[in-house]
């Protein structure tokens, strides 16, 4: 074999290196001492040795295998890059059978040499030549087909990339060790995938002390049939709240009634949480058949908390990018000549360029982007809108012979653009709410409620026409979601120490006038009957906890059942205390968790209550404006196979610094 290049100069700057040396131990001891070969230091040596197998020809043999490889003929020098990738890339069996897990890397950078007083050849610790940061891993096929599974559910990879030919390719190259999964095999190693992360999330379910919430998400498909994505929220033992994907329901006739309430029902017997149902909340107003069905198929096995007031909701997220679309819709002429014209200024880099120097010149103050909006994410026509608004000097003064453009918005348009967006900005406020990356509780919503509904209806009758014709439609759909949604809102923020009833009747008299007494006692009843079923035991199957730590929980039972009537509850004791200090950043589980040894039965009630889900999608789809679609290839493959993938993910989380790096499975780290 050739020496390589790298090879060749490394020895070329050592002999330099040396020759002074070695001329000088020549000058002084020419007659009494031979030159010496120079020791070999690589620690390739230390699994080869050298065997001469002709005149002029040697061959470095492996200590473990016995194969031999080219060294030397006469002067020519082979090299040993050839000899430490043999060991490296496991093509030694025995050194690939001997390595454990993370063993040090046996090419160790070799210690200076240097002489001590004595003139004996002593081991320095600095290293001269190569360092060895990268530990020696060996080759784990099965962690291989592990790391590639992982790598197909967090990265919506088709399982058939284990048989595409630039895929194949790449791995035979990297490892070609490696025998390839078949589609068949990679499908099963997902759901191995699948099964072994949801025995960790079905652990954490069993342990829930209280009851769990779940969203229903329904995305259509090109085959007509339909898939339920249900998820659960619930509070653990530590009172941390979390957010779980469970099921991925397929519905061959996801428009039927009946679509929601078999999804539900999978879902309860597929985790076995019958009867720790708290709520239901779903992406879609649903027919009074739909929700009869779905209350009569809870009301079997879970409590009926308030006669099933609570048991299924409105997602807010959907019902806000409604919202938007009627307003959008109410004013899609105006904003079609909005985005015509931005898209004129923004497709033409000269008339960008001009449009640039004009802003400078009118000296207009607005630091925002000009940009076309995203029509199916109704934020980013807002802020196109927006943007474009602030901007409206320098629109009508762009002097520009080109006919289209002559259809820009007027005056009066302009006008309308800037109360089109103030609206958008009431909604746009709280649905930025949603794409939290921390899970907000529900009492967070009360006061964005509130503010949307009472704005709204003010907009509605306004006495200003440009207004009212914006405001009407998005009144009357946003009326539909408070009516659905206001009582559980309304419950929570009064389980919030810092508002309790007093932001509830202050919210009620602001929207309702004078009937906002009988609002304000609806909610005030409605929350004293729930906390009576919860002391009567409205739990149902839910684990009871200890809360004192002392084994007393038939104690705490029998205080509750023989204390006098007139004797005030945990509830009105808790109501009638002062309020805290608002703080921005206050965890208002937190607070019942340190509470909940005085607030024994109301700390549960309000555990379950905060933890209901406002919305049914994941941040990132707050703001879409249709319904999501399940893409064509997933539709191709079994059911349980896109339950297994789209669950799997969301267990899994999205760093692959998490699993492990697939390229580090399949390769052996060596430092050469």
């Amino acid at each position: 074999m050739e020496i390589t290049p790298t090879e060749n100069n490394a020895l070329v700057n050592m002999e330099m290196q040396l020759e002074p040396v070695f001329l000088s131990d020549q000058a002084n001891n020419e007659e009494t001492q031979p030159p010496k070969r120079r020791k070999k230091k690589s620690m390739v040596w230390e699994h080869f040795t050298i065997e001469t197998v002709g005149e002029g020809c040697r061959r470095a043999c492996c200590k473990q295998c016995k194969q031999s490889f080219a060294y030397s003929t006469g002067s020519k020098v082979a090299g040993t890059s050839h000899l430490k990738r043999h060991i490296a890339k496991g093509s030694c069996q025995y050194v690939n059978r001997g390595q454990q897990q993370e063993p040090s890397t046996p090419f160790s950078a070799p210690s200076k040499l240097a002489n001590d007083s004595n003139g004996l050849t002593t081991d320095t610790p600095k290293r001269r030549y190569r360092t060895a940061s990268i530990s020696y891993t060996s080759f784990d096929p099965d962690r291989c087909r592990r790391e590639i599974a992982n790598m197909i559910i967090l990265h919506d990879y088709p399982l058939h990339i284990v048989e595409h030919p630039g895929f194949v390719s790449f791995i035979r190259n990297l490892q070609p060790n490696f025998e390839m999964a078949s589609f068949n095999a990679v499908q099963g190693d997902v759901i191995a995938t699948y099964l072994r992360e949801k025995l960790s999330v079905q652990s954490l379910i069993e342990k829930m002390p209280g009851r769990i919430c779940l969203t229903l998400d329904l995305w259509n498909s090109c085959q007509t049939t339909g898939y339920v994505f249900v998820t659960g929220q619930f509070v653990d033992s530590e009172w941390k709240i979390h957010r779980k994907l469970l099921n991925v329901v397929m519905e061959p006739f996801p428009e039927s009634d009946s679509a929601f309430s078999h999804a539900v029902s999978s879902c309860l017997s597929d985790w076995n949480i019958e009867g720790h149902l708290f709520s239901l909340t779903v992406n879609q107003p649903l027919s009074e058949v739909g929700t009869t069905s779905l209350r009569n198929l809870l009301c079997e096995k879970n409590p009926n908390i308030l006669g099933g007031q609570l048991l299924v909701g409105q997602c807010l997220a959907r019902s806000l990018s409604s919202i938007a679309c009627e307003a959008l819709k109410a004013c899609h002429e105006v904003v079609k000549k909005v985005r015509d014209c931005v898209k004129y200024v923004k497709t033409s880099e000269v008339l960008e360029e001009k449009f640039l120097e004009l802003k400078q010149q009118l000296q207009v103050p607005s630091m925002k982007t000009l940009a076309l909006d995203d029509q199916t994410r109704w934020n980013t026509t807002y802020e196109m809108l927006l943007t474009a608004s602030e901007l409206k000097e320098v629109f009508s003064c762009l002097d520009t012979n080109d006919p289209d453009y002559s259809k820009g918005p007027t005056g009066e348009e302009w006008k309308q653009v800037e109360n089109l967006t103030s609206f958008l900005k009431l909604l746009l406020d709280t649905a930025n709410l949603l794409t939290s990356s921390t899970i907000p509780t529900t009492n967070t919503f009360f006061h964005e409620a509130w503010k949307i509904q009472l704005e709204l209806t003010r907009a509605a009758t306004s006495e200003d026409v440009a207004v009212s014709t914006i405001a009407k439609p998005m009144q009357t759909n946003f009326d539909t979601y408070w009516k659905n949604c206001c009582l559980i809102l309304a419950i929570a923020v009064v389980m919030d120490p810092r508002f309790k009833m007093k932001l509830v009747e202050f919210s009620f008299t602001k929207i309702y006038g004078e009937e906002a007494a009988r609002f304000i006692n609806l909610v005030d009843e409605g929350i004293h009957q729930m906390f009576l079923e919860y002391v009567g035991g409205v739990e149902g199957n839910v684990k009871q906890e200890d809360v004192a730590g002392l084994g007393l929980t038939d104690f705490d039972m029998y205080i509750m059942e023989t204390t006098s009537q007139q004797s005030k509850s945990e509830l009105d004791q808790y109501l009638e205390e002062s309020l805290l200090p608002r703080v921005h950043e206050f965890d208002v589980v937190g607070w019942w968790k340190l509470n909940k040894v005085k607030y024994p039965t109301l700390s549960k009630m309000a555990r379950d209550i905060l933890t209901v889900p406002v919305s049914t999608v994941v941040p990132e789809m707050v703001f879409e404006t249709g319904r999501k679609e399940m893409d064509r290839y997933r539709c191709s493959l079994r059911p349980e196979t896109v339950e297994a993938i789209v669950c799997a993910k969301d267990w899994l989380g999205v760093g692959v610094g998490e699993s492990g790096d697939m390229v580090k499975a399949l390769k052996m780290e060596f430092p050469i």
